[in-house]
């Protein structure tokens, strides 16, 4: 996929990665779903934040989550992800970790030519991202081809 605003640049791993993590960071700081903020920000907006990934990486995060709370009217949920049986686990991965699982994901199921626009829609709106996203399950910290199996397949 190439930057909207500059077309002779493509967009690398490390913008993707940036822009699943500031979704998993929202997500998580309004206290709703991964899909909910993919929703929200839509085409338009996901290939714009895509495109400045490479400059708001140099941001302070809060003030990235701030603009998007702002600019894409996301609202408090009451969805938190980070609360976990102990007798499960002892931890919650963190938002950076979570989005280099949906960045890994994501490319791994991209295909040559597909609008990656498309495929971050797709894979947050997967019914394996519920998996992923309860940390008191093996899912999110399977090996990337696990997961690409799981979402080609429906379910882990």
């Amino acid at each position: 996929m190439s930057n909207i605003y500059f077309p002779d640049e493509e967009i690398t791993f490390n913008d993707l990665y940036f822009v699943c993590y500031m979704i998993e960071r929202v997500a998580r700081s309004i206290k709703q779903r991964n899909r909910y903020v993919v929703e929200q920000i839509g085409s338009d907006g996901l290939a714009r934040q895509l495109s400045i990934a490479e400059t708001n990486h140099c941001l302070n995060p809060e003030q990235v989550v701030a603009d998007w709370k702002e600019e894409y009217h996301l609202t408090e949920g009451n969805t938190d992800v980070t609360v976990i049986d102990a007798e499960y686990t002892d931890r919650v991965p963190t938002d950076l970790q979570m989005g280099k699982v949906y960045a890994r994901l994501i490319d791994s199921v991209s295909k040559q030519g597909q609008d990656l626009v498309h495929t971050i829609q797709n894979v947050y709106a997967s019914p394996i991202c519920d998996a992923i996203d309860n940390y008191n399950s093996s899912a999110y910290y399977e090996p990337s081809y696990v997961q690409t199996r799981a979402y080609h397949n429906g379910a882990f």
